[in-house]
């Protein structure tokens, strides 16, 4: 499938649904929308992330080429819609292209998006929408046939998501049978189903978790759980409770943004150091279903290859366990360490 995304102004830092599909969706990129990047001439999404799919950054959808569907490829804080997205959602719409969007604000339940929808016949896939017949947890997942291995963070936007893809597939690399249980809008377009966690009603949090697990356990030996935020995030901290206790892990991995110490959006907020953050995890899952830190997955795109190295070693002593940075080098020693 042709994919077209939008990131105005956020590219590539802030558009973490745009960077997903970019580095790990089997769909075709043909475009990133991102007007302030475009003013500036001609340029390419190599510019800016040389290890992922290439395509031209473009000013608008009158820049894009025939594509099969339109992503809004940015989730702000809070998940609204930005009206100076609306010529573009209008535009693909009206070139007949289906529209994605990972957003707490529903495209369907947008009157003039709705009309251009059923006039153009397009499909509105609004991710964040979860299934109606959610329920409360049975507390099973515990009791499955597989080793369940979740991501943690010490705050959100420190590459749960990207960490556990990569997991994935160096799992899979060392010839496990290994499947991925997506919680989150991005991580739901790149594989194509999955529960938007954070959209669920609090008391189904964990039953949500629980019926992903339960879905996909008799297909796979391992399953890497998506986790959301963080537990000591003060707006975000209940998805990231509910995803531990519905998931049940044999196994965390906990993941950081080097160099970050204050939490994300919410700076007058310290971060813990990562030994509090891997031993408050454990000990929060715990009566629950026993879980151990088995490593670390830090993100160090911003520092050179020394100082990158230094910070895994920091971490991972910190938490006793291997620290990995697994775009940059490889996710290899995790899964050592999981099996």
């Amino acid at each position: 499938m042709r994919l077209a995304v939008l990131a105005h102004g956020k590219f590539p830092d802030g558009a973490k649904t745009a960077v997903g599909l970019l580095r790990y969706s089997d769909h075709d990129v043909v475009a990133v929308l991102d007007r302030d990047l475009a003013a500036d001439g001609e340029r390419r999404v190599s510019e800016f992330l040389p290890d992922v799919q290439d395509a031209p950054v473009v000013a608008g959808i009158d820049d894009v080429p025939d594509i099969d569907a339109f992503v809004v490829g940015i989730a702000p804080i809070g998940g609204g819609f930005d009206e100076t997205w609306r010529d573009d959602v209008a535009g693909a719409l009206e070139r007949g292209c289906d529209v994605w969007a990972g957003l707490h604000y529903f495209l369907s339940e947008d009157e003039g998006f709705a009309a251009l929808a059923e006039e153009h016949d397009c499909e509105l896939w609004d991710v964040r929408d979860p299934p109606e017949d959610l329920t409360v947890a049975e507390g099973v997942a515990g009791d499955l046939d597989a080793t369940v291995v979740t991501t943690v963070g010490t705050d959100c936007s420190v590459g749960k998501m990207t960490a556990t893809l990569e997991l994935l597939e160096a799992a899979r690399d060392a010839g496990l049978n290994a499947g991925f249980v997506p919680t989150g809008q991005t991580g739901i377009m790149i594989e194509g189903w999955g529960i938007p966690i954070d959209r669920t009603i609090s008391d189904f949090t964990a039953g949500a978790v629980e019926r992903m697990l339960v879905e996909r356990a008799e297909e796979y030996d391992y399953l890497f759980v998506e986790g959301q935020g963080s537990i000591v995030h003060p707006a975000y901290s209940a998805v990231t409770c509910g995803i531990l206790h519905g998931s049940m892990p044999d196994h965390l991995v906990l993941c950081h943004e080097a160099g970050r110490e204050v939490v994300h959006g919410y700076e007058a907020f310290d971060l813990l150091p990562a030994d509090e953050a891997a031993a408050l995890y454990e000990s929060l899952a715990a009566p629950v279903h026993p879980a151990s830190v088995v490593g670390g997955a830090v993100n160090t795109s911003h520092l050179d290859d020394g100082a990158a190295r230094a910070a895994l070693s920091d971490f991972g002593d910190a938490i006793d366990a291997p620290a990995v940075d697994p775009v940059r080098f490889d996710a290899s020693d995790l899964v050592e360490a999981i099996r």
